[in-house]
């Protein structure tokens, strides 16, 4: 995948209590080496599974990182920094590594998304921008993915657009939702930046504009006979559908070509009747796409009890994540110097050390190990470099790629965490290794023998 494009981004797209930390950490030479690790601590409700996304933005991010002129100037004038402060700050430029779950693969709770290591002050001045940018993307992944399962082999659409907070977010969606395996979008800036396919037929106004819904129905089949999907609940629905089947009839439209949106009412009764009608009217494959409302429980549902519908237009439930806006997510300081740090407030405890997940079979739970630790038989490693001294390692990936892992991991998920309701996330299990190493900082840290059983 790629964004589209690459930008220098300033170092200002962080909290101001990170400025103050490196500004800290650099008038006492503490530049060594840390690696902070990217995980959600727990899945939101009703989730059996996170699909890893963003990590194309965030290279983007780490890429171009660095205080611009006007930014130290902003500083200067605006904060307690001193000029040796502000110098510190301008020489800093990323120049560490990035391992990564690449974007589209399956992770669960205390899974790292990403880890990065470099020194101290870049690495803790990241921690904004990498949180804002991975767990956005990857909640929108994550729900986008259990609407591609609800719909089973029909198609999803992205109608999010019009309601995400922001038109970046609009992108972000549209981007997530393409490569979990939605059809394409509504949204043109991202259909051009991604090359997805821009799909849309027209809104209520445009029925309302003209004097009859059969005019409107005509003007638009004349003008785009070849995506007339009439929109047909502006007034009332199956007559709506009897309007356009007429219209349709009368341009001499391909039944291929033809198709009917319904945006409200009881879709399913409203899809059955609309099937008897257009299957009565020698157009088997004219095609009904649903909108209005819709999310992963509706569109499981509508399958399930046979709804004759074709394609799911999936908008404001998908845009803002509507069940589970946010991830539990956490950037986290692993290991400085060499040395493994944890956390271990209550319900906020931390791995110590640069880690690695290794993935068996399925239903196999995963293995949340040290890096150093060889893979156990049988299983494959899912974080690898994606930056080495502050260069990708790899050009940008393909949607289509990316497209293609998420297929083979859902593939590979068991059913109970593929279910829409009640869905059952397969447990991650922790090395022998590190729950010795966890051990062994909550000694030293609290005087308490730490916990060496569990997972």
């Amino acid at each position: 995948m790629s964004t589209g494009r690459s930008e220098t981004v300033s170092a200002l797209a962080t909290d101001l209590y990170e400025i103050r930390m490196a500004a800290s950490y650099l008038r006492r030479g503490m530049t060594q080496p840390a690696t902070f690790s990217l995980f959600a601590r727990n899945l939101p409700e009703q989730r059996g599974f996170l699909v890893a996304a963003g990590l194309a933005r965030c290279l983007d991010l780490v890429s171009g990182f660095g205080f611009q002129p006007d930014d130290l100037r902003y500083l200067r004038e605006h904060t307690d920094l001193s000029r040796g402060d502000l110098d510190a700050l301008a020489r800093l430029r990323f120049d560490g590594d990035v391992w990564a779950v690449p974007e589209g693969r399956i992770v669960f709770a205390g899974e790292p998304i990403l880890e990065v290591t470099a020194s101290l002050p870049v690495a803790q001045l990241l921690e904004t921008a990498l949180l804002n940018q991975a767990t956005f993307a990857t909640t929108i992944a994550s729900k986008a993915a259990r609407c591609v399962l609800a719909a089973r082999e029909a198609t999803v659409v992205d109608f999010g657009a019009r309601r995400t907070h922001g038109l970046e977010a609009a992108l972000t969606v549209a981007r997530c939702c393409a490569m979990v395996g939605f059809a394409g979008t509504s949204y043109v800036a991202a259909a051009r930046r991604f090359g997805l396919p821009a799909i849309g037929t027209v809104a209520h106004s445009y029925i309302q504009a003209f004097p009859t819904e059969f005019d409107a129905f005509a003007a638009f089949g004349k003008d785009f006979p070849r995506a007339a999907t009439f929109l047909v609940d502006t007034y009332e629905t199956r007559t709506g559908v009897a309007r356009a089947i007429q219209v349709a009839a009368e341009l001499g439209i391909p039944e291929s070509r033809v198709g009917i949106r319904l945006d409200s009412g009881d879709l399913e009764s409203l899809a059955r009747q609309a099937r008897a009608m257009l299957d009565a009217a020698a157009m088997p494959h004219a095609t009904i796409v649903a909108s209005g409302g819709l999310d992963e429980w509706r569109v499981d549902t509508l399958v399930r009890r046979g709804a004759p519908i074709d394609a799911y237009g999936v908008g404001t439930r998908i845009g803002v994540s509507w069940d589970a806006p946010s991830l539990d997510s956490a950037y986290k300081l692993v290991e400085y110097a060499g040395r493994p740090v944890m956390k271990v407030s209550a319900g906020k405890w931390t791995d110590p050390g640069c880690k690695q997940v290794y993935r068996g079979g399925t239903a196999e739970p995963d293995v949340l190990a040290l890096r150093t630790e060889p893979a156990p038989a049988g299983t494959r490693a899912l974080l690898s470099p994606a930056m080495i001294g502050g260069a990708q390692v790899a050009p940008p990936e393909s949607l289509a790629d990316i497209r293609e892992r998420v297929a083979r991991d859902l593939a590979w998920l068991p059913d109970p965490a593929r279910r829409i309701v009640d869905p059952e996330p397969i447990p991650v299990r922790r090395s022998a290794a590190l729950r010795a190493l966890t051990g062994n900082i909550v000694t030293e840290l609290t005087g308490v023998a730490g916990p060496m059983g569990g997972t």
